[in-house]
């Protein structure tokens, strides 16, 4: 009988976003296939009250930085008793202190790396080059590794955030009813984005672009669903440039609701892995236009549009030719699901991370 496999996984965010809901559902994939989870985290750590309501085991440490004595004497005292095999983490501070208590314990240390922003290449930070294994979110991101910061080709891999494909599947969802809830008119097209409200997400280039747009065009709709520490600064240049037609939904329970509304999504991130929004609503059929930032290419096989980061002229010209052309947008309507079902499911996810856990346990 094969030996369950027991993984903690370390997250120092206190946030929820991308990359701290592609750390739950990551955990959830790998536990359909048999692996015992764990979760380290901070106590007001948004991530820790959805992983308890799943019930996976969690324990709160400070992570003060990467040379906190506490997190890492903790770590090693909760690897030991709970006979750990794998160390995951995943943001700066985590990786420090939760490969050093890995190393230190004799265990395994994987690091994923979700961001697409360089890494120090100095010698001095080595965390990256003790892991036994890294995993990314993005092909570039796993090129840039390999190019910049010694890592060897075969211990890094790139394995992309699983979408569960029930929960995103349009047929579930009434259009009209979820339209309807929102207050968008059947003659009204509705351009949304979702996501956590950070600098990185540049939602600042969508509401210009949606202001070039409004010179031009009527019965537009936009919306950004998401809240975030600069909500209120979006809120303000909304404001300033008298975009009535434009809301901030804050968090939404239901993203694939909000997103069967929609007819157009916009991702204007300048900085990504591989993003789920993106996936979510290509998952739900949505004609996309997103910035061509990080490794959102992988997602591209001619089912959406790609336009210049940091530029909200050319998001402005990407949107607008899906305004103009509804038979475009149903044509990448129709061919937005398929790749992702066959490269970017949850089930896909956790059967190649689970793979990984079997390769650094040999």
């Amino acid at each position: 009988m094969e030996k369950t496999i027991k993984v903690l996984h370390t997250e120092w965010s206190d946030g929820w976003g991308g990359q701290e809901i592609r750390i739950l559902n990551e955990m959830l994939a790998v536990r359909k296939r048999g692996v015992k989870t764990f979760l380290a985290c901070r106590e007001n750590a948004r991530i820790r009250e959805k992983a308890l309501e799943q019930g996976i085991p969690v324990f709160t440490l400070p992570f003060r930085g990467n040379t906190d004595l506490k997190t890492l004497f903790g770590l090693m005292r909760i690897i030991r008793r709970e006979k750990i095999d794998i160390v995951n983490t995943h943001s700066g501070k985590d990786t420090w202190v939760g490969g050093l208590a890995a190393k230190l314990t004799g265990r395994k240390f994987i690091r994923t790396r979700h961001l697409s922003n360089p890494i120090n290449p100095s010698r001095l930070n080595f965390i990256n080059e003790i892991a036994d294994f890294i995993i990314t979110t993005g092909s570039g991101v796993r090129e840039d590794l390999i190019r910049n910061n010694r890592i060897r080709p075969d211990r890094i891999a790139s394995v992309p955030t699983g979408v569960d494909a029930d929960l995103f599947d349009p047929s579930r969802y009434d259009r009209d009813v979820e339209r309807q809830r929102l207050g968008i008119s059947e003659d009204e097209i509705a351009i949304g984005a979702l996501g956590v409200i950070r600098r990185v997400k540049r939602h600042e280039d969508f509401i210009r672009a949606a202001e070039i747009l409004n010179r031009k065009h009527d019965r537009l709709r936009f919306f950004i669903a998401g809240d975030g520490p600069i909500r209120k600064d979006l809120e303000k240049l909304i404001g300033e440039l008298r975009l009535d037609n434009f809301k901030i939904l804050g968090h939404i329970e239901q993203p694939a609701g909000y997103l069967s509304a929609l007819d157009i999504f916009v991702n204007s991130s300048a900085n990504e892995g591989v993003p789920q929004a993106v996936i979510q609503a290509l998952m739900m059929r949505k004609a996309v236009v997103a910035t061509d930032a990080g490794s959102t290419s992988d997602l591209h096989e001619g089912n959406f549009l790609l336009v210049d980061p940091l530029a909200p002229e050319r998001l402005a010209e990407g949107i607008e030719a899906l305004i103009l052309h509804r038979e475009k947008r149903e044509e990448y309507g129709r061919k937005s699901r398929e790749p992702m079902l066959r490269d970017f499911s949850d089930d896909t996810m956790g059967e190649r991370i689970v793979e990984i856990y079997r390769k650094v346990l040999q």
